[in-house]
């Protein structure tokens, strides 16, 4: 029998969990479902934040230090990493914009987010209180907590995340900076270290359904089955969607029709192939040859652009992604009735600008990531089991985003070096 994909499994696993978790409700199961079935998603949660620091160190380490190109290509480098990070800042605004504006965690029963906010309010007022002392001692004093005296210390707290990137972005510099002969050993030990913390997220993915499952059934007998959750889970979908709709119907088109000569409809049929890929993959990686098969044979972008530029955006490219995580984060907030300061909404939209660079181009990736965009403001990572069991749609259209972001940014670079529109031999189809 053919194996169900990941995303269905886990999916069903949701069904399951909240038809369970009614039936607890109807039976007065609350009790056993609190003390042997909630623990298991607890579990699961605390496994996606177990790999959280090793992921997003070794794979800023590794993609940054591979962009050693940068070197060879200084001029287009600087461009192309420009681009990428105004339009993930863009992105992260669009976001942040529509949650404030629809704020669909209020959909929540008012006495349940009283309820959250007592229990899970501290680490945020601390992080406020740490905030305002900051404040009087010096407006740069922002900056002094983002260096961290001890990199062990700050390895031990999720919290921390910002202190963790710093030092990585550091680490990765100080590679691009050395000689390639004295740190060829390095990069490989990266490499291979990169490659087992996926295998290791694959592994937690896997238990995905039933993490899911347990969560879920958890967090319909705390809400006692009430409606409001999947009206307020509804509004959260809708909103991210309709963040990532203005992206790719909007935003990407109106910069192609400006910078060339290209009608909307022949931008949109020309990312076809490739958003469809992306669309059923949800991998930026996997969608790579598709991508730059149609940015060079549809958007007549140079070869010499296209190699550079959208093999470096599906490592620090993530405008879907970023998107996501800033309404994600917002939205948890106002379900555990948690009031985020302007400067703490600043700091997520800093840590999802930086942490897109650590997010893998594979399915789920953006999960582990979003715990760190969490943490940096004191979040509590149980939030995720209220969006979890709809991700996987979500998934799917933030890569066609993030894929139809390179292309975009591949034409802005090929635009400013006049090899736009360039007379080139074309890849086979």
């Amino acid at each position: 029998m053919k194996k169900l994909p990941l995303w269905l499994n886990i999916l069903i696993g949701m069904l399951i969990g909240v038809f369970f978790g009614l039936i607890a409700v109807s039976l007065n199961w609350n009790e056993f479902t609190r003390i042997w079935i909630k623990p298991w998603g607890t579990i699961f949660l605390n496994l996606l934040k177990l790999i959280a620091v090793p992921l997003v160190f070794v794979s800023l380490v590794k993609g940054v230090s591979s962009l050693t190109d940068i070197s060879k290509f200084s001029r287009i480098g600087i461009k192309t990493v420009l681009f990428y990070t105004i339009t993930t800042l863009f992105a992260i605004s669009i976001g942040l914009g529509l949650v404030n504006l629809v704020k669909p965690g209020n959909v929540f029963p008012e006495e349940k987010r009283i309820e959250y906010s007592e229990k899970y309010s501290n680490n945020v007022v601390a992080k406020q209180l740490n905030a305002n002392k900051i404040k009087e001692e010096s407006p740069l004093n922002f900056i002094v907590d983002i260096v961290p005296e001890n990199i062990i210390e700050a390895a031990s707290d999720n919290s921390n995340m910002l202190k963790i990137i710093f030092f990585a972005l550091l680490f990765a510099v100080a590679i691009i900076l050395l000689p390639e002969s004295s740190t060829q050993s390095v990069s490989k030990f990266f490499d291979n270290l990169n490659d087992i913390i996926l295998k290791i997220i694959d592994m937690i993915m896997k238990t995905a359904p039933f993490g899911v499952f347990a969560l879920m059934a958890a967090l319909v007998v705390d809400f006692s089955g009430e409606t409001e959750v999947f009206i307020a889970l509804g509004l959260y979908m809708i909103t991210v969607i309709t963040g990532l709709l203005f992206l790719l119907l909007i935003f990407y088109p109106f910069i192609n029709t400006f910078i060339r000569d290209h009608g909307y409809k022949s931008f949109l049929k020309g990312m076809l192939p490739s958003q469809l890929v992306a669309f059923t993959t949800s991998s930026s990686a996997a969608t790579l040859p598709v991508n730059l098969r149609q940015c060079i044979n549809e958007f007549r972008v140079s070869k010499r652009i296209a190699n550079f530029v959208l093999p470096v955006g599906v490592t620090i490219n993530m405008d879907g992604t970023s998107l996501y995580q800033a309404v994600a984060a917002v939205f948890i907030a106002q379900v555990f009735n948690i009031d985020l300061t302007f400067g703490q909404q600043i700091i997520i939209l800093l840590t999802a600008l930086i942490s897109s660079i650590g997010t893998p181009g594979i399915p789920g990736g953006s999960i582990v990531i979003l715990i760190i965009v969490l943490n940096s403001v004191g979040l509590p990572v149980e939030g995720l089991a209220l969006i979890l069991g709809v991700d996987r749609p979500l998934d799917m259209l933030r890569t066609v985003v993030n894929v139809t972001g390179d292309v975009t940014v591949a034409s802005l670079v090929a635009k400013t070096e006049n090899e736009l529109d360039v007379e080139e031999e074309l890849i086979l189809q």
